[in-house]
């Protein structure tokens, strides 16, 4: 394996500094994240080894740079999360009581028995409340897909549950 003088650099630099940059992450984020994001930031900091400093004062600064814009990706992401951890209380409501044990254990194994894409895209619609469409983007399909799925879906659902429905 050939290593590029750049790459030397930045050993040395991260070698210099990994105590400095992980105490600096862990005052902010607490030791748990920490670490994480100081892997972040090597890996950052290693695609973009071409702007690393000669210098090796203005290395450790700039390495410093890139553990910051880390941290600052890491709170952006922090606040979409609390954000979505805000809007799916308000929707779900006050009342969250679970159903009795044994209720629609037929149409739970129904659902178990399709096809795993089949299932998810079920599960997403009916018990999380997503529209097609917006089940469609969760799982990386276009939304056509998702239409004719959920179609074969249903057809599957209704053929399993009328052969398991009670002969009168």
């Amino acid at each position: 394996m050939t290593r590029h003088p750049e790459d030397a650099a930045l050993i040395a630099a991260f070698e210099a500094s990994a105590s400095d940059l992980l105490a600096y992450l862990s005052r902010r984020v607490g030791p748990d994240d920490a670490a994480d994001l100081l892997g972040e930031t090597m890996v950052v900091a290693w695609r973009r080894v071409r702007r690393l400093p000669d210098d090796p004062e203005r290395a450790r600064m700039w390495l410093f740079g890139v553990a910051r814009g880390t941290l600052l990706n890491h709170a952006r992401g922090e606040r979409r999360r609390w954000a979505l951890a805000d809007r799916i209380r308000s929707h779900a409501g006050e009342d969250l009581s679970a159903a009795p044990a044994d209720a629609g254990a037929d149409v739970r194994d129904a659902i178990a028995r399709l096809d795993p894409e089949l299932a998810e895209l079920v599960r997403l619609v009916h018990w999380d409340g997503f529209s097609l469409t917006d089940a469609a983007e969760l799982l990386g399909i276009p939304a056509s897909t998702a239409r004719g799925r959920y179609q074969r879906a249903k057809g599957e659902l209704r053929a399993a549950l009328s052969m398991e429905a009670p002969l009168a």
